[in-house]
């Protein structure tokens, strides 16, 4: 991944994005070329691991060998207008662009068929998607039985990480001005993950 230096995220950041991230983009490559999956990942930091699963007859754990594979982690991403810059009324040497966040997750891929190992990670997923409701859901919420014949049609997957690469381009690259005038024009437009993520890694004065 291509990442100047004033958009590479500092490991907080990616951790930050890790844990908090939505559904994220399983690559691996199979004897008919490269396969993708969208599926949630619970981010395990302590044992470096992305844990989740897939429908079992999805034939992509089946068609994948087992080994290096890829997995694409995004956060917030909105289309920039000059037309919230400042610099705009001032030289008008301005064009469009793209913020974005996201994270390049390289690791070895193991298939888990294992009804107790799977149990557990749907039961983190969902703990961890449900924290914060009013009134979250648990998976002892369904009948027993029902919840065993929904695992028997899922497999698990376990991305161990060996390099995660990282880009943030979220304006920092722009003057103080035009920064404020992107945190105004995505508000006003409603994107607020968008103006907050901006907010949240504008350079600090003196340094980046």
């Amino acid at each position: 991944m291509y990442v100047p230096a004033h958009f590479a995220p500092d490991e907080d950041a990616v951790h930050s994005l890790l844990e908090h991230h939505g559904a994220a983009d399983l690559v691996t490559s199979t004897p008919d070329g490269l396969v993708a999956t969208t599926l949630p990942f619970v981010y395990d930091r302590a044992r470096g691991r992305l844990l989740g699963h897939l429908a079992r007859n999805n034939d992509h754990w089946r068609r994948t060998a087992l080994g290096d594979s890829l997995v694409i982690v995004r956060g917030p991403d909105s289309y920039v207008t000059p037309s919230w810059y400042a610099s705009k009324a001032e030289h008008g040497r301005v064009v469009p662009t793209w913020n974005y966040v996201t994270a390049h997750v390289y690791g070895t891929l193991s298939v888990h068929d294992d009804p107790d190992w799977v149990a557990d990670v749907v039961r983190r997923l969902t703990d961890h998607h449900e924290a914060g409701r009013a009134e979250p859901w648990s998976v002892d919420d369904a009948p027993e039985k029902f919840i065993h014949g929904q695992l028997r049609a899922i497999v698990g997957v376990e991305v161990t990480i060996t390099r995660i690469e990282a880009k943030f381009k979220l304006s920092q690259n722009r003057p103080p001005a035009d920064i404020e005038g992107v945190i105004e024009g995505l508000r006003a437009e409603g994107d607020e993950a968008g103006a907050a993520a901006v907010a949240a890694h504008r350079p600090r004065k003196g340094g980046s």
